[in-house]
């Protein structure tokens, strides 16, 4: 992610089946702060799958998976990470002969789903198919009964994509410009939804607010789903969430699509501007995958890394991401790793740029 940011404090007032949230946000400081974003100059990283232990193959030869395998998603079904991971899941059930069973384990911006799994018997049959929140930003910006670093092995990224601003359609606004001016004239008037407090969709949102000079009101769901679906339903007037998510209702009448987080447009939407084209310097993207319980073994790490790797270069798969503004990707285990760290250090200084309070 790219853009400098002040957000203030967090203000949480009750309201029914969801918590809203207060930001009053202030123009941007003009120095940026530069999140790792994937191109497709990182596909390449998908050619060292040919690395991967020659173990793998003896494994795969019947000691694993004998069994089910579950894949636990961190979040509610329907969204960005849970139609990855059922895609990927799909095809590893096909390819190793046992099921690659999804489960929504939802809460606490990811960290319920995670800490599952860390907590997990290291057997190869508990799985994370995650994101950057609940690895890298939740960890820092509260506390957790699990360590990312020590309890979760990075395995292989599956996907990654931009966020794409989507508003409702009813408001008298067709361009970023003008949607900016209408919030100006409106302080405090609109809502906006995001999937949970302190995740990427969040974290991307308020640098774009901040960064704008916006003051908007901030409702929480607890993932892109429901976010996604209180845009449809006209409950809010804003969603930055995912290409994914919002690729789905880009024909229809309900919503506008405005801009694209990334520096260039998509192909997909060859009219719709990128935010950079008004704040020179923003850009943001997303990664999703599988991660294992630390203590797994090499050799099933090996296996799933590789049939990853599989999955994001099959036709149909790769034809249904596209479709999704999603970048298929498919890494060695050693190769996320360095993502990760590259995200873990640009991450914190977002958020530091956010104003958001990091755990030290």
């Amino acid at each position: 992610m790219v853009a400098a940011a002040v957000e203030r404090p967090l203000h949480f007032e009750a309201r029914p089946e969801i918590r809203k949230s207060r930001y009053h946000m202030q123009s941007a400081n003009r120095s940026t702060a530069k999140l790792p974003v994937l191109t497709r100059r990182a596909a390449c990283l998908g050619m060292g799958a040919a690395l991967l232990s020659p173990l793998a193959a003896s494994a795969s030869d019947g000691t694993w998976p004998t069994r089910a395998v579950t894949v636990v998603v961190p979040y509610a079904p329907g969204g960005n990470t849970d139609m990855m991971a059922r895609l990927a899941s799909q095809y590893m059930s096909e390819k190793l002969g046992q099921p690659f069973v999804v489960e929504n384990r939802a809460g606490g911006g990811g960290s319920v789903g995670a800490v599952a799994v860390a907590k997990a018997q290291p057997d190869g049959y508990t799985l994370l198919f995650g994101a950057s929140t609940q690895i890298i930003n939740i960890p820092m910006l509260q506390k957790v009964s699990y360590d990312p670093e020590k309890e979760l092995m990075p395995i292989s990224i599956f996907g990654a994509g931009p966020y794409l601003l989507g508003i409702k359609a009813s408001l008298p606004v067709n361009t970023l410009a003008e949607f900016i001016a209408y919030v100006k004239a409106n302080p405090g008037k609109l809502n906006y939804s995001t999937a949970g407090v302190g995740g990427n969709v969040h974290l991307n949102t308020a640098l774009f607010i901040s960064r704008a000079g916006l003051d908007m009101v901030a409702v929480p769901y607890k993932s892109g789903a429901p976010a996604m679906a209180a845009l449809v339903a006209g409950e809010v007037e804003m969603y930055f969430g995912n290409a994914s998510e919002l690729m789905q209702q880009a024909d229809s009448k309900l919503i506008k699509i405005l801009a694209v987080s990334t520096l260039q447009r998509l192909p997909q939407l060859p009219n719709v501007p990128t935010v950079a084209e008004s704040y020179p310097g923003f850009d943001t993207s997303s990664w999703n995958g599988f991660f294992a319980p630390t203590g797994t073994s090499q050799q099933i790490v090996d296996i799933v890394a590789r049939e990853t790797t599989a999955a994001a270069k099959e036709p149909a798969i790769v034809e249904r991401l596209n479709n999704l503004a999603i970048l298929p990707f498919g890494t060695t285990p050693g190769e996320f790793r360095n993502v990760i760290a590259s995200s873990r250090v640009a991450n914190r200084q977002a958020m530091k740029a956010a104003g958001l309070p990091i755990i030290e």
